[in-house]
């Protein structure tokens, strides 16, 4: 179905039965599941039109699309033009070996590009929109995108309108639309017909794709889905968007290039240094040395740096997501990874958002409650000094504590069970919640429901600050009872009577001062307070007197509630803390209460205070500046307070992480550096606004992805440092070779320069040494070090001169056990060998593929040695197993020599090439050592935050 409606019958100026009608669809049910699926079969899904999805075939011949291959593509040709000159003799193998690695490498560039888009598409799966729904009669929640015209909307304060509907009904709903009329305040909408032709901004009865419900609730009946709402109308803007690169790939791309620059250069100075001290004969000589040269920079030039890091971003992105937390984009990770402030919200974030009574005091004495959380685990514990530590099973006190927890329970609408995993689960509010699990901790509850009756309510509201309930109780002859439930300070204003035991005495002025003595002390040790009382009703009484029955009443007692920290999220402040992470709370909750929680989490020394909403209005930027600085916690806080609190940390140059659920969190939640929304308690405007979802509403799961964000991080400096020393090493192989081919014996009878190595051979290296290994290093485990860092500085590069200089170093080793093996094996130079040219190029060229699996394992620390954590890594074991076996192929079958050049060797051999393979491997051991014994430590260089 579509809007495109005659603009008489424009869904904004019909009747909300016309509307229904229109659509075929019941204002009571809404649509069928079947007719649903019919609808989506025919309109197709509610989403926006892009780009066109490159086909798999354009995207096989993008990895072709590179000057380096066409310089491949042309010398195979010119090679293939040159052998049939020469009369087609025997097969041009290099022409042949040459095409077969460029496929190779395509494909395997393909496969990676893959991956990462599959990897990316799971992750828009994972954080896509959701909207609320009547289908069959049944409220439910399905993909927005799943959406059809007929569906009826169920809105309500926090969601992300699915699509354009016209509303047929409203309570106080408001819509932020700014994304498409660009009106700033909210506008008040209302489901009444507008007779008149109306522009998009002022159409009060509808509701559009994209915008957010601010206030309130609604129903609405969907008209457009797709590319025909309003938005899906300059949708076409959409298509022009290009997806900006992270800092982190933009750097490497900038390294590519400028490394592709650089051996273009060496490659030219190569071909030239050739072409002058040898004496080419033949076309066949001249495109020999013009392949070597193409080939060295194919090899050098790590052209699938940027597929590889994309991938390796994905997979981290996976693997937080397989640990509740969902990343939406990939440059998130690198935020992360510099994450130096965390703020979090207290209730549900650091706390369990389990309600709990934790004190009770009744006239004969005062309790504490063993237990956190809604499972009914634990006992009531005597605090008083004469019985302290004893069980509560007896006695008054035992009596007035089981009046005073049931009848808290009798007094409430939550309802509290064993779900079929058994976990225990509550519906309704978590403070009447805590009432029945502390009920159910004193062995009551089944007496209370089989004694009373529940029927009628006087409800709860802000200004009265308590609620009652009026039951029968069926142990009195039916006698009816009021029990009430408020704020402390309020029933007691409401009483004239004390439960003292079994018995009941009058509220004397001592009596009334000492419980409200108590309720202080439950308040000073950050605990809510919740008083109960009660009275039977006389025969003459009845329910419609409503709060006139609300006299007269016999105070029981008091409890103190809170809601438990999370034992996961002190250890995770902890680490925070070990890793330079401030963590900072922000809540809406009481001062006393925010700085207990804070304490006991850790987040602050006992005895610290907390600023207010009302003392951050009272500062200027300057004052806030220099608060933010010093203070870690804040209560009673609005939206606009966390904005203000973002902006101050973020202009000392910190990177800053904040969780938000509420709609009004999101400007927060798009400022932060790292949004994080909650994943359970949160709104769909909070989770689009939000670069980061936590599934579980858990703050361990920050730090735990700040941890997966470093590794990620040091994952790509361990491929980069091995992929760049390695291609060094291959680079200044052919170079000093050529350089210094006198002197290394490489000169042939008539004078000319002998190759080091064959341009198929390099071409084989680029093969199996790039991809695999590099791969494997991107899910290396984390080290132990990871969290016992500073947070990275978002301005210091990934590849810093520190690394530059080990990416020297490991490629001059490289280059030199090569150029050594070399020699040792060719007649002449420093080192006098007795094998053919064919063998010691064969050496020459195994020695620098195991030396580049060597230095796999090398590049895995900058400081910490390779055999720290050896086998931690199962997948670059595997790569390093598959590329040696390859590599014995190449060497050992004879149909593969005759394509690559190369001959046979010996089991001793094959030894010496693995000891000088391994030359790299000591010398950056003791490199290593050095470094230790200096005190510097894994991972880049921490400058200092301002």
């Amino acid at each position: 179905m579509s809007a495109a409606t005659d603009q008489s019958s424009a869904p904004y100026q019909l009747t909300e039965q016309e509307v229904a009608r229109q659509f075929d669809t019941s204002v009571d049910t809404g649509l069928s599941t079947a007719e649903v699926h019919r609808r989506l079969a025919q309109a197709g899904p509610n989403t926006l039109q892009t780009q066109a999805p490159t086909p798999p075939w354009r995207r096989l011949l993008a990895q072709l699309q590179d000057p380096l291959v066409y310089l491949l593509l042309a010398a195979s040709f010119i090679i293939l033009v040159v052998w049939a000159l020469e009369g087609r003799r025997g097969w041009p193998m290099d022409a042949l070996v040459i095409l077969a690695v460029v496929v190779l490498n395509a494909l395997l560039g393909f496969v990676q590009e893959t991956r990462s888009r599959r990897a990316a598409e799971a992750l828009i799966r994972l954080t896509g929109v959701t909207s609320a729904v009547l289908r069959d009669g049944v409220p439910q929640r399905v993909p927005s995108t799943e959406l059809v015209c007929g569906d009826l909307l169920l809105l309500s304060e926090g969601d992300s309108v699915g699509a354009d509907a016209r509303l047929i009904q409203a309570s106080v709903l408001r819509v932020q639309e700014a994304s498409l009329t660009g009106e700033s305040e909210a506008v008040l909408k209302a489901p009444a017909p507008l007779l008149a032709a109306t522009p998009l901004a002022e159409r009060r009865n509808m509701v559009f794709k994209g915008t957010a419900v601010a206030q309130g609730s609604g129903q609405a009946v969907v008209t457009a889905t797709g590319m025909a709402t309003e938005i899906g109308a300059i949708a076409h803007l959409l298509n022009t968007t290009i997806e900006e690169a992270t800092p982190l790939q933009k750097e490497v791309r900038q390294i590519g290039s400028m490394l592709g620059r650089a051996v273009v250069l060496i490659c030219i100075a190569v071909i030239a240094a050739v072409l002058l001290v040898s004496n080419i004969r033949t076309l066949h000589d001249l495109v020999s040395v013009l392949l070597l040269g193409v080939s060295l920079a194919v090899a050098a030039v790590p052209e699938g740096l940027p597929a590889i890091l994309s991938l390796v971003l994905a997979m981290g992105v996976q693997r937080m997501a397989g640990r509740k937390a969902i990343v939406k984009n990939l440059s998130s990770v690198e935020a992360l990874g510099s994450a130096s402030v965390i703020c979090s919200d207290k209730t549900g974030t650091l706390t369990r958002s389990e309600m709990t009574i934790e004190r009770a005091v009744t006239s004969s004495g005062s309790s504490r409650v063993g237990g956190v959380g809604y499972a009914p685990e634990g006992q009531l514990h005597h605090l008083d000094q004469a019985q302290a530590g004893e069980v509560l099973s007896h006695g008054p006190m035992h009596s007035e504590h089981i009046v005073l927890l049931s009848g808290g329970s009798l007094a409430g609408n939550a309802d509290l069970r064993q779900a079929p995993d058994g976990n225990w689960v509550i519906q309704g509010d978590p403070t009447e919640a805590a009432f029945l699990v502390a009920e159910r901790k004193l062995g009551v509850h089944e007496r209370r429901q089989a004694r009373f009756e529940r029927i009628a309510d006087i409800p709860f509201t802000s200004d009265r600050k308590m609620m009652s309930t009026l039951a029968i109780d069926h142990e009195h002859d039916g006698e009816r009872v009021i029990i009430a439930k408020g704020a402390p300070d309020v029933l007691l204003a409401h009483c004239t009577r004390v439960r003292v035991g079994l018995e009941v005495r009058p509220l004397s002025d001592d009596v009334r001062a000492q419980a409200l003595a108590d309720v202080n002390t439950l308040s000073d040790a950050a605990l809510r307070t919740l008083s109960v009382a009660y009275r039977p009703l006389a025969p003459d009484e009845h329910e419609q007197q409503g709060e006139a029955l609300e006299r007269d009443l016999i105070f029981v007692g008091t409890v103190g509630i809170i809601d438990p920290p999370r034992a996961e999220a002190a250890q995770a402040i902890r680490e925070a803390h070990r890793a330079g992470i401030r963590v900072i709370m922000i809540t809406g909750d009481h001062p006393r209460t925010a700085a207990r929680i804070a304490s006991d989490l850790g987040i602050v020394a006992p005895g610290a205070t907390a600023l207010t909403g009302a003392d951050l209005d009272a500062m200027d930027d300057a004052r806030l500046a220099e608060a933010v600085g010093r203070t870690s916690v804040y209560a009673r806080v609005a939206p606009a307070h966390k904005l203000r609190i973002v902006k101050a940390l973020q202009a000392q140059g910190h990177v800053v992480a904040m969780t938000g659920d509420g709609v009004n969190d999101a400007p927060a939640l798009k400022l932060a550096d790292i949004g994080v929304a909650m994943g359970i308690t949160g709104t769909e405007v909070t989770k689009e606004a939000g670069q980061m979802i936590l599934a579980d509403d858990n703050f361990a799961t920050i730090v735990a992805a700040v941890r997966e964000g470093r590794n990620i991080l040091d994952n790509i400096r361990k491929f980069l440092r091995y992929l760049l020393s390695s291609n060094m090493g291959e680079v200044l192989t052919v170079l000093l070779a050529v350089v210094g081919a006198r002197v290394l014996g490489l000169i042939d009878a008539s004078g000319d320069v002998v190759l080091p190595l064959l341009a198929t051979q390099l071409l084989w290296i680029n093969l199996i040494t790039d991809s695999g290994p590099a791969l494997a290093m991107g899910v290396d485990p984390s080290s132990d070090d990871v969290m016992a860092r500073r947070p990275r500085n978002p301005s210091d590069r990934v590849i810093d001169a520190r690394m530059w200089a080990t990416v020297l170093q490991s490629g001059l080793a490289l280059a030199l056990a090569t150029l050594v093996t070399l020699d040792l094996f060719l007649p002449g130079g420093l080192l006098e060998g007795t094998q053919d040219l064919t063998t010691a190029r064969t050496a020459a060229f195994t020695v620098l593929v195991m030396g580049q699996f060597f230095n796999a394992f090398n590049a895995r620390s900058d400081t910490d040695s390779a055999f720290q954590g050896l086998f931690n890594n199962s997948w670059l074991w595997a790569a390093v197993a598959l590329g040696l076996a390859l590599q014995i192929a190449v060497v050992e079958l004879p149909w593969l020599n005759l394509a690559f050049g190369t001959a046979p060797l010996t089991l001793a051999q094959w030894g010496l090439c693995a000891a000088m393979g391994s030359a790299v491997l000591w010398v950056s051991e003791l490199r290593k050592l050095g470094l230790r014994h200096r005190g510097i430590m894994s991972g880049p260089a921490h400058s200092t935050r301002a």
